[in-house]
């Protein structure tokens, strides 16, 4: 079993969330290009109003992880959830969801999330705690000619 500790994060913890985003990106392969203090900015801003609330997962005093989530109408949207690589398949992740589900997410139907086709292991992770496939979505870019 881990030690770790949640919490709710505020917007002034965008600092702390800003490098961990930016190791999720890269990890998950996207295509985001923001540096860590526009991440830093962009986060303070969905903590401050725009719908977003955030848990960090920490041990003795250092974040392992994070999560950034929006209540809707039907669901709860899960747009991030991030363990430092080193601390990875330790069951952090899967702590955190259940930790989520009991103080967090009481009452909510049912929890969303988007996973970029490439990211095997995260799919491989997001379907062993309990998900399943509801749709693909696709994109295009414009031809050049």
């Amino acid at each position: 079993m881990n030690n770790v500790q949640y919490r709710f994060a505020k917007p002034e913890d965008a600092e702390l969330l800003a490098p961990l985003n930016a190791l999720l990106i890269r990890d998950e392969g996207h295509r985001n290009q923001m540096t860590v203090p526009q991440l830093a900015e962009r986060m303070a801003g969905w903590l401050r109003g725009a719908g977003y609330e955030a848990v960090l997962f920490e041990d003795a005093g250092m974040v392992k992880g994070y999560a950034l989530y929006r209540r809707e109408t039907e669901h709860v949207y899960l747009r991030q959830l991030f363990v430092r690589p080193e601390f990875r398949r330790c069951g952090i992740g899967r702590e955190a969801i259940g930790w989520l589900w009991r103080n967090a997410w009481q009452g909510v139907p049912r929890l969303r999330i988007e996973v970029l086709i490439g990211n095997k292991d995260a799919q491989a992770f997001w379907q062993s705690v309990g998900f399943t496939d509801y749709c693909v979505t696709m994109e295009m870019e414009p031809p050049t000619e």
